[in-house]
């Protein structure tokens, strides 16, 4: 089986070596040219375009950074066969409900699923991430032996493609505001002057703390922000949850105080950073005082 994957960010590197891994072949396209290096080595063929990747292909997954980037993605994806028995296309990225259901009317036959990943890079590449498909379900059907393969869960959110994005936000959200929680944590504890080796270690004892949030204590405290997630892609995430419950006449408001965080760290100069950033931010707004760095280390 061909299998076309479109975008070379941290996940869609994660799910062509995946795929590789498990026999598949591959084709990867990327907007910005040289990102595939590491899926090309180890065996995936690198197109020009995303309708050259899609060429013969029975599914076309995308994981892309945002809305825009999606669609504009699809509208080059020119030529794909109408037939009932067409490649499927799959978007994995964290866009609207509105958009999931957008890209389902543009794909011919409805080819469609929305198939967010909860879950990081490593996981993925160690089929221990988990899906979340919306659709009609005889495509994923289709896609049985792939997913199961690729994921070590997934769950049928419905044929509504927006289903599985909602859920997805829903997902996103729990994890910024567990970092942006876990930030305040730390930054209280500098502030109390507390021994921060003793925090470290309680923190992994303490029950309170989900694996997610946990993965980034040490990066909260020592202040690097290495990870794979950009504080720009979290402030996106919990926007579109702000608008989709606004939309449905509800309002969040821990949910707009997270968001606005994550926006804060980017108008410091971490947006490319990890959310674990989003750390700095507390620690800029610390009352100056003799001694007392307002940045992490090297950062003005």
């Amino acid at each position: 089986m061909r299998i076309a994957v479109l975008g070379m960010g941290h996940m869609g590197r994660a799910v062509a070596g995946r795929l590789l891994a498990q026999g598949y072949d591959v084709a990867v396209w990327n907007r910005t040219p040289g990102r595939a290096a590491e899926v090309t080595g180890a065996g995936a063929a690198e197109a020009s375009s995303p309708a050259e990747a899609a060429r013969g292909a029975e599914a076309v997954l995308m994981s892309l950074a945002d809305d825009r980037a999606v669609l504009d993605v699809m509208e080059g994806l020119t030529g794909l066969d109408a037939d009932p028995d067409g490649p499927i296309v799959v978007d994995m990225s964290t866009v609207s409900p509105e958009t999931s259901r957008r890209l389902r009317d543009m794909v011919p036959g409805r080819r469609f699923l929305a198939a967010p990943i909860i879950g990081a890079p490593q996981t993925v590449f160690a089929s221990m991430a988990s899906s979340l498909v919306g659709g009609d379900r005889r495509l994923l059907d289709r896609l049985e032996p792939v997913w199961s393969r690729v994921f070590s869960v997934h769950w049928y959110c419905g044929e509504d493609p927006g289903s599985a994005t909602a859920f997805k936000l829903l997902n996103n959200f729990l994890l910024m505001s567990g970092v942006a929680a876990l930030a305040e944590v730390v930054a209280a504890a500098e502030a109390a002057a507390l021994d921060m080796k003793l925090l470290r270690e309680v923190l992994y004892q303490w029950p309170t703390i989900p694996p997610a949030i946990l993965n980034r204590v040490d990066d909260v405290i020592a202040g690097e922000h290495k990870g794979w997630f950009p504080t720009r892609l979290g402030a996106k995430d919990v926007r579109l949850l702000n608008e989709l419950a606004e939309s449905n006449g509800l309002s969040l408001p821990i949910a707009r105080v997270v968001e606005r965080r994550y926006e804060q760290a980017g108008e410091r100069g971490w947006t490319e950073a990890d959310i674990a950033a989003v750390v700095e931010v507390v620690r800029a707004e610390r009352r100056q005082e003799p001694g007392v760095p307002t940045a992490a280390p090297g950062r003005a």
